[in-house]
């Protein structure tokens, strides 16, 4: 007979709920917040693309609530601070873009910026990145900056992660790149005079390629 066979029922029931309700450890509870926020991103695109009456309000109580207990846990280490801080900052850019694009929803375009953000779902859940053969085959896509704004560079970057995708490149950090086209966009904006910063981007010859060039006629 297997010593469990052997107890009691009772305490096998209660041993069966210690391992069931056994305490989450820190780095299960940042897996699990990565999980939710990749949840909750599909669940605005499918908000904004008109599939879903409400926002995910459940989805991203449950991120915030993460994130809250964990900045505040003074057991974390630096790798798992280092997790949790990124993950805290991407979920800070993206609130702040869902919040601009629930009250354009609500409320209508008002500015070319506005365009930006435009209603009807970003990244790619709605169509499947193409085999790396068909990555000749993809349209370029331009997009308009109008300041040092970071939320404005989301939709550039959503655009460069699937030509990426597509041909099988690394996707690379969303902090780096908006630093480096925030930069970018500054010290054409400066030498050109302009207001707008048109990017573009395009695969060529396998390689993804982002191009930049000054609008002054906006």
């Amino acid at each position: 007979m297997l010593y469990s066979e052997r107890l009691a029922p009772g305490f096998r029931h209660a041993h069966t709920l210690a391992a069931i309700f056994a305490p989450v450890t820190i780095d299960e509870e940042l897996s699990l917040l990565e999980d939710s926020f990749r949840r909750l991103k599909i669940e605005y695109d499918i908000y904004f693309a008109g599939g879903a009456k409400k926002p995910p309000v459940d989805t991203e109580y449950r991120v915030q609530s993460i994130i809250k207990r964990n900045l505040e846990n003074g057991r974390l280490n630096f790798a798992q601070r280092f997790r949790l801080n990124s993950m805290a900052q991407r979920y800070a850019v993206f609130s702040d873009l869902w919040r601009r694009k629930g009250k354009i929803k609500d409320e209508g375009y008002r500015r070319p910026q506005d365009t930006l953000l435009g209603v009807g779902g970003f990244g790619h859940i709605a169509d499947p990145a193409p085999h790396p053969a068909a990555a000749a085959e993809l349209e370029p896509e331009s997009f308009l900056l109008f300041s040092s704004d970071v939320i404005e560079v989301v939709a550039l970057y959503e655009a460069v992660v699937r030509a990426r995708e597509a041909v099988g490149q690394p996707l690379g950090a969303f902090d780096s790149f908006a630093a480096f086209v925030q930069k970018k966009s500054d010290q054409i904006r400066t030498q050109f005079r302009c207001q707008a910063v048109e990017y573009t981007v395009l695969v060529k010859s396998g390689h993804v390629q982002l191009k930049a060039r000054a609008r002054k006629d906006i």
